[in-house]
């Protein structure tokens, strides 16, 4: 029997409880990547909650038994989450012989991501992506964005980044993903493509899917044409 579910946090009650001093995942040791990506997935959705309690095919104690604390008890009631509670998740993943430096090295959040997803847990790739020019398509768990400087973006929205790197690597979703994880171009602590990037509530994918039907920009029918 698993924790009580509580229900993610919205509007008012989300800034109320997340917002401020002392709120939010407590970082220490290199575990900032870590803490973005649980605080990301869990603290204000509940689309990949079942992934706390499925059944997992590489230990007998699932690594997360401890951890509901991050989106079921303690972000919800008191917004704050001490790093110790991250300190065990690390530690666990370093005893199962995953890799020496969780618990004190700071790592690709798409690395954690595919280790907790898919050799932990073993749950099935999120997005499924085609590109242009290629007959097999590749399946992952989160999305990269990657792109050239844009002069005409200085503080773009997420809308803006993910069609625009989409349309530079020729790609195109081949169904409407149960979970879209994007991951914001970012370049270390001496430069940053943006300074700001605005989130986008909700994300247009009408444009990224492949073989989508959509409406002619120009009679306004059925397309049979795209125009990159």
């Amino acid at each position: 029997e698993g924790p009580e579910s509580f229900p993610p946090l919205r509007n008012e009650a989300a800034v109320r409880v997340l917002q401020g001093r002392m709120k939010g995942i407590q970082g220490h040791c290199n575990s900032c990547y870590m803490d973005a990506a649980l605080f990301s997935l869990f603290s204000c959705t509940s689309v990949l909650d079942t992934m706390l309690f499925m059944p997992f095919p590489l230990c007998d104690r699932n690594p997360f038994h401890d951890f509901p604390h991050l989106q079921l008890v303690v972000v919800p009631r008191t917004g704050f989450v001490r790093a110790s509670s991250v300190m065990h998740l690390r530690e666990q993943l370093t005893d199962k012989g995953q890799c020496s430096s969780f618990t004190n090295a700071e790592k690709d959040p798409e690395e954690f991501l595919n280790l907790i997803m898919q050799q932990i847990l073993g749950i099935e790739p999120l997005l499924k992506l085609h590109q242009k020019g290629f007959e097999k398509g590749d399946e992952c768990y989160c999305y990269q964005i990657f792109m050239d400087k844009q002069e005409d973006l200085v503080v773009p929205d997420v809308q803006q980044l993910v069609e625009r790197s989409f349309l530079s690597s020729d790609l195109k979703l081949v169904e409407i993903p149960s979970c879209f994880i994007i991951q914001m171009p970012r370049f270390g602590k001496e430069y940053k493509m943006f300074s700001k990037i605005i989130p986008s509530l909700e994300l247009d994918i009408t444009d990224l899917l492949l073989d989508s039907p959509r409406e002619c920009c120009l009679c306004g029918d059925v397309a049979t044409l795209e125009c990159s």
